[in-house]
């Protein structure tokens, strides 16, 4: 099989050779159709995330096939699954206990701490795998594995909030801004200054205004749910939100928030965090998009081209999700 393998922290990654891996008795192995492209990618080849286990195969956002199984799984050969980010936790903590699974101190993640979806197979432990219709599209299903349920606990953290700011808007907030509309709230997009492409495609989905994160919020919003990975949006945030307000900062990794005025804060406003996600999440979120109204726009790639993918995120040309495609599978 072939695979695409970070070396070390700052480096490109480079394609290997590999035998196929056998699956133990709570994994499946996955012929992978494809896998979507995400910024904690980029921070894995950054080396931005601690103690990553150098070489390691990034993507956690695979769909494909189960060609294998061990022992002990309830996923079968044939079926179509999809591969989120978490993917092992230790189910005896006090989180795992009480439902806050993405809290274990154990946790092991896809493309972090186990080999990801950037390879033609890849090993999963079958209880953290969602059974996938056999019908969908594998490149507009991968980005919701990650983008769509990330975005997804990063819009239920902020409640019942009716006129939302999203700041970055990349894969998870075109995701999410169809979420949101489908429950009838308002949308605010906040962009990179000057970035006007990305707010013409803000306004095609529908948003009630689109404009760069320099720019002062139109209406007072009841949350701010921030995917760039920009300290600096914090305060800018919570002088966009009204009192009782939330700002919820949905990435896996931020540049140092600075410094900013008690009265920013005051007025019971909050700034909390996403951790990872839950099986249940996934679970929630799968059934949500299978309601048909999601329509990610993806920009495929060869599996081939990862690192050109990895370029265009980071040179923020991408408009969506984009996405990595096996060769000769389902795109």
């Amino acid at each position: 099989m072939k695979a695409w393998v970070c070396p070390g922290p700052g480096q490109d990654l480079v394609q290997v050779e590999r035998e196929l891996p056998e699956p133990g008795e709570h994994e499946i192995l996955i012929r992978v159709e494809a896998c979507g492209v995400c910024r904690t990618d980029l921070h894995v080849r950054d080396g931005e995330l601690p103690d990553i286990p150098y070489p390691i195969v990034p993507g956690h956002q695979a769909v494909g096939a189960v060609v294998a199984t061990g022992a002990r799984t309830r996923i079968r050969t044939g079926e179509r699954v999809g591969v989120a980010w978490l993917g092992w936790t230790c189910g005896e903590c006090s989180h795992c206990r009480n439902g806050r699974e993405n809290l274990c101190d154990g946790a092991r993640f896809h493309g972090y701490h186990i080999d990801g979806g950037y390879a033609e197979y890849m090993l999963a432990d079958a209880r953290f795998c969602f059974v996938l219709d056999r019908e969908l599209a594998a490149s507009t299903t991968a980005p919701l594995l990650c983008a769509g349920l990330i975005g997804f606990r990063t819009l239920r953290l902020a409640g019942e909030a009716h006129r939302i700011g999203m700041y970055g808007f990349g894969s998870a907030a075109h995701i999410l801004t169809q979420v949101a509309l489908h429950e009838g709230r308002e949308v605010y997009a906040f962009t990179s200054p000057g970035d006007r492409e990305a707010q013409r495609f803000a306004r095609e989905i529908g948003v009630s205004w689109a404009g760069g994160s320099d720019e002062p919020a139109p209406r007072e919003l009841d949350a701010a749910l921030i995917f760039a990975p920009v300290g600096a949006l914090v305060p800018k945030a919570l002088r966009d939100v009204r009192k009782g307000g939330a700002v919820v900062c949905g990435g896996i990794h931020m540049s140092d928030i600075p410094s900013f005025p008690y009265a920013d804060l005051w007025g019971e406003r909050l700034i909390r965090s996403v951790a990872n996600l839950t099986r249940q999440d996934g679970r929630d979120f799968m059934a949500l998009a299978a309601e048909g109204f999601l329509n990610p726009q993806v920009t495929t790639y060869p599996l081939d081209h990862a690192n050109r993918a990895l370029a265009d995120l980071r040179s923020g040309k991408l408009t969506g999700s984009a996405v990595l495609v096996v060769d000769g599978q389902q795109a």
